[in-house]
């Protein structure tokens, strides 16, 4: 079978908010959505799973928008901030702040979030359910960053939690046969924002 998994778009920024941050799209991630949904619109998809953060799942409606299915939320693709009460894209962010070298070297109990060991468990345990439930498919995953890093990172031995950056809806795929072996077919895809300022 062969697994999607697929970044959200571009998020709203949220700063300080009172209780957990789950941003909707911003006005250029509406944007971009809709041209990932577009550009899948050819592919056979058989299910499309979201992380339960507003930003996954209506990405997701964009891409089941053009395939007739409604999208099955997995909680355990949901990403290692989610507890966060801000959220701020990583173009955005302070690349000098003590948050920034938290998040990109593990540290995430710092910023409120699980230990990167845990984290890669859920979701490898997560994402390979799936593909046992979805023998000889095609399945959509749209989740977040750390979560493609942590799978991907998991299939090619790599020990960092964040070892490359995901576009926003970006797709990675993986070729998952029954039989146990794993394939990266390919990571960061990002073909259909070609020519567009997205």
């Amino acid at each position: 079978m062969e697994l999607l998994l697929i970044r959200h778009a571009l998020p709203e920024r949220i700063e300080a908010a009172e209780g957990r941050a789950d941003p909707n799209l911003s006005p250029k991630g509406e944007q971009q959505a809709e041209l990932l949904g577009e550009w899948l619109s050819s592919e056979h998809i058989d299910a499309i799973y979201a992380s339960p953060m507003a930003r996954a799942a209506q990405t997701a409606a964009a891409v089941c928008a053009h395939h007739g299915h409604d999208v099955i939320t997995e909680t355990g693709v949901i990403e290692f901030d989610s507890g966060a009460n801000s959220y701020i894209p990583y173009e955005e962010m302070d690349t000098t702040s003590e948050e920034f070298r938290a998040m990109v070297t593990g540290a995430w109990a710092s910023l409120g979030g699980p230990d990167p060991g845990p984290f890669r468990s859920t979701v490898v345990e997560s994402i390979e359910r799936i593909a046992t439930d979805h023998p000889s498919q095609t399945v959509a995953i749209v989740c977040h960053a750390g979560v493609i890093n942590a799978y991907m990172a998991h299939l090619l031995g790599i020990d960092r939690p964040l070892f490359f950056n995901p576009y926003y809806t970006s797709i990675n795929r993986v070729l998952a046969s029954s039989k146990g072996p794993r394939m990266v077919q390919s990571l960061n895809e990002t073909a259909h924002l070609r020519g567009t300022s997205l």
